[in-house]
């Protein structure tokens, strides 16, 4: 076999379409849109239109409320600290708040406040001040000997 005999697969490549060239293409004169009407012209985009018909999207009831005034918070999860830690990007012998870990990386932005999650081990003992923390992350910090101390009433 030589290069210039390598050949696609019979069938794996389709010469493309050119619409509007000539009646002998069997898509000339109208290019395969019909004759008149809105879908024959350019610029037209009907989705989700069903002819005068009620559209589907508003058939179907609303469901749920977004609360416009609700807080976003940055979550940590407790295995990805403890990570960090073994990196040497935090100093567990200082108190870690939220300026340490955004400083880290750890965290990009702090949004409306950094929440503590228990998904993973903690072994170094640490002092954390965040906004916020799941019960069962406070319970594994206290347990590794260290404090978890939260600032706003975010804290459940």
């Amino acid at each position: 076999m030589k290069l210039n005999e390598l050949r696609d697969n019979p069938g794996a490549t389709k010469p493309r379409k050119r619409v509007g060239r000539g009646p002998g293409s069997g898509t000339g004169k109208m290019g395969g849109r019909g004759i008149k009407g809105q879908k024959s012209r350019s610029g037209v985009a009907i989705n989700g239109y069903e002819g005068g018909q009620m559209p589907l999207y508003q058939r179907l009831p609303k469901r749920g409320f977004n609360k416009p005034n609700r807080k976003a918070f940055a979550v940590v999860n407790l295995g990805l600290i403890q990570k960090f830690i073994d990196a040497g990007k935090i100093d567990a012998g200082k108190a870690i708040d939220e300026d340490a870990l955004i400083a880290s990386g750890l965290v990009r932005r702090k949004l409306d406040g950094i929440r503590v999650l228990a998904k993973g081990e903690i072994t170094t003992k640490v002092e954390l001040a965040v906004t916020g923390a799941s019960k069962s992350a406070v319970e594994a910090v206290e347990k590794a000997g260290g404090s978890l101390t939260t600032t706003a009433a975010a804290a459940e």
